[in-house]
């Protein structure tokens, strides 16, 4: 799958990812001791395993395994089933969440070049069908640790409103621009602004009820959805 992209600016063509590189192996050096202590706070109050992956588009919707710390348990009903995500994050896993101590193994995802420190956010592969062709354009660049969209309401905004700022970014990847997000997210982080759990509901189930609501035959499965 190849994606339509505005013209490469030197930044993005040039500098970007092996600044993103070199970045992320001093981060992963410098919080060595943050990962080890995280990792076994994650192992005691959670249990094994300590990191969850799950398969997230990337770049060209290319799909590559997202390593998070785990945060939630393994609670599950009588049946064997597991329980709804709310049931199943303790207190300790919303603290984790909240702090985005749980986003730190991400690190590796972007040395390893699947991610960006700055880049529209990976969802979940469920969703490529429900997007339509603009919005996709989210996936003509590499996923990143925080975005345009984290700064500017994180869990509290639409669908509508985090794309369009992904599309935002995605249209003017500057130095300038990379450098203000990070400030903003440091500031995001610190002060626990838009981290509600569940704020929104799934992208895939908002988009069948605006279908089913505008009457719009949409092939669930084309990646191509017109409203």
């Amino acid at each position: 799958m190849h994606l339509e992209h505005t013209p490469y600016g030197p930044y993005e063509r040039w500098v970007k990812r092996p600044l993103d590189a070199v970045l992320s192996l001093i981060a992963l050096i410098l919080l060595s001791p943050v990962l080890l202590i995280t990792a076994i706070l994650v192992r005691t109050r959670l249990g094994s395993p300590v990191i969850f992956t799950q398969e997230r588009p990337g770049r060209d919707g290319k799909v590559f395994r997202l390593c998070k710390f785990r945060s939630m348990s393994n609670a599950k009903d009588r049946d064997g089933n597991l329980l709804p995500d709310e049931q199943r994050i303790t207190r300790f896993g919303r603290a984790l969440r909240a702090s985005s101590l749980d986003e730190l193994p991400e690190l590796w995802n972007i040395l390893k070049g699947d991610m960006a420190l700055i880049g529209p956010r990976p969802l979940l592969v469920k969703y490529l069908p429900y997007y339509t062709k603009e919005e996709m354009r989210r996936h003509s660049v590499r996923p990143g640790l925080t975005g345009n969209a984290q700064v500017n309401g994180r869990n509290e905004i639409t669908w509508e409103r985090k794309f369009a700022l992904d599309l935002e970014y995605v249209d003017h990847i500057t130095f300038r621009e990379d450098w203000r997000i990070v400030k903003q997210t440091l500031h995001t982080v610190f002060s626990h602004e838009g981290t509600a759990l569940n704020a929104i509901e799934d992208f895939d189930v908002y988009r069948k009820k605006q279908w089913e609501a505008q009457g719009v035959s949409g092939n669930p499965g084309d990646g191509s959805g017109k409203l």
